[in-house]
């Protein structure tokens, strides 16, 4: 659950650096990114904002990929948490046997790949997740780090604009 949810990108603007940094982090967990970005400001838009975290996250080297990787619990080691809802680690599925399938095709994708499963699960259920799991397990090691990499960078954006909420953020009462 992200702690900076629907503050608006000119309450974000105006964060002091530090606060900026944390918000970021909480989106993506990596340091030298989220320092990039908050060092970045003023965005003038949405827009702006999204197409720098883009490219910045494209850029990230292998090292800070594994940064990023750490910020992305195991499949269901939330299940069912209504404020991880979005994220694979909340998804579940009432039949322990797919349960248990999951986390054995998860421990043989970490196996194989030598790195963490990730997926923008962003509400779809422990089904879905078990296909685009299984499809990418006949994937090379090239192809499943860029696929890897792309599902990082839209969970990203969808943490990012969690953060942000609507243009203008949500009125204050």
């Amino acid at each position: 659950m992200l702690m900076h949810q629907g503050i608006g990108l000119d309450r974000f603007n105006a964060l002091p650096r530090r606060r900026a940094i944390h918000a970021l982090f909480e989106c993506c967990c990596c340091l030298p990114w989220s320092a990039r970005l908050a060092d970045g400001r003023a965005y003038a838009s949405y827009t702006e904002l999204m197409s720098r975290a883009e490219r910045e996250f494209a850029e990230l080297p292998e090292s800070e990929i594994d940064q990023v990787l750490q910020g992305h619990p195991r499949i269901g080691r939330r299940a069912r948490s209504a404020a991880s809802f979005r994220e694979q680690c909340a998804v579940w599925v009432d039949d322990d046997a797919v349960m248990r399938t999951l986390a054995e095709a998860a421990a043989a994708y970490e196996e194989r790949f030598g790195f963490r499963y990730v997926w923008c699960a962003d509400g779809r259920d422990g089904r879905a997740l078990l296909a685009d799991l299984t499809a990418r397990m006949g994937h090379d090691a090239a192809t499943e780090r860029a696929v890897r990499t792309a599902e990082l960078a839209k969970i990203t954006r969808t943490r990012l604009e969690r953060m942000l909420g609507p243009e203008g953020g949500f009125p204050d009462y």
